[in-house]
């Protein structure tokens, strides 16, 4: 089954997610999430976990623009210029954009696992899309847009490395990376704050607020499958963490948000 073309919308989710994963025009893509969205909320789309569906080269869809480097070669980001915060904001809004596609992808390309596993990353989908789009609204406060500045590719590398096992997609991008990101966002926060920018930190506080629920849900079906299993999550993450050669990791920690996202004490203790 090839997903619907792009002038229709398939009435199966994972086609759905297939065709905005796909999509290249970041406006379009956002638009075609909040779609899918309202249409499945509407219950004119259904997840089939069972559909076999097929996808072309083109994974991720995105612009020609940002041109991607290694992370080393990204511009340094001081918050005392303008051009520095636009910098800074740039950089969210490109992972931001990654975590519309690394949602999409973690819906539409893994079969058979239960119906609720594909309306939670619908949802992720869904509030990446709103995060993406108040940073670029913001860039464009700052005189620029999205592509207007390098950009690495690190969260999607991930991705690519883990198209093959969903349960190294749950254990090394939401529990892994993106819970990076949950440590990364109160420093972030108080960089713009004593820049003055607080329009920006009010977007960091959104996107600190749902991406708590995010790393929750790969929290959630990570354990979900080492269950079925018959995997001790601990000793399975490390295997995986090995295998995949996933960053180590670094605090400081947001420990609140890491236990609100479902990381149990054992796991913070061992951080600390």
């Amino acid at each position: 089954m090839h997903p619907s073309p792009s002038n229709a919308a398939p009435t199966e989710l994972r086609a759905y997610a297939l065709q905005c994963l796909l999509e290249s025009d970041p406006g379009k893509k956002v638009a075609a999430v909040a779609a899918m969205a309202a249409a499945c909320a509407a219950g004119a789309c259904h997840p089939d976990p069972a559909a076999v569906l097929r996808a072309s080269a083109d994974i991720p869809g995105r612009p020609q623009k940002p041109d991607l480097v290694p992370p080393r070669e990204v511009g340094r980001r001081s918050m005392n210029t303008l051009e520095g915060r636009a910098m800074l904001i740039h950089a969210l809004a490109h992972i931001e954009f990654n975590a519309i596609n690394l949602a999409l992808d973690a819906l539409w390309r893994f079969p058979d696992l239960p119906t609720g596993y594909y309306t939670d990353w619908l949802l992720v989908a869904k509030e990446e899309a709103l995060h993406f789009s108040l940073l670029v609204a913001h860039l464009a406060g700052l005189g620029h847009a999205y592509g207007d500045f390098t950009a690495h590719d690190s969260l999607w590398e991930m991705v690519e490395k883990t198209t093959g096992d969903v349960l190294a997609r749950m254990a090394l991008v939401p529990r892994t990376l993106e819970a990076r990101g949950l440590d990364a966002n109160p420093p972030l926060r108080a960089k713009l704050v004593q820049a003055g920018d607080l329009a920006a930190a009010q977007i960091l506080d959104i996107i600190l607020r749902d991406e708590i629920g995010h790393v929750e849900i790969g929290n959630r079906w990570y354990r979900h499958l080492c269950a079925l299993a018959g995997l001790e999550p601990g000793a399975a993450y490390a295997d995986l963490a090995l295998r995949y050669r996933a960053p180590p990791l670094r605090g400081p920690f947001n420990i609140e948000a890491r236990l609100q996202a479902g990381f149990t004490t054992d796991e913070v203790n061992a951080l600390r």
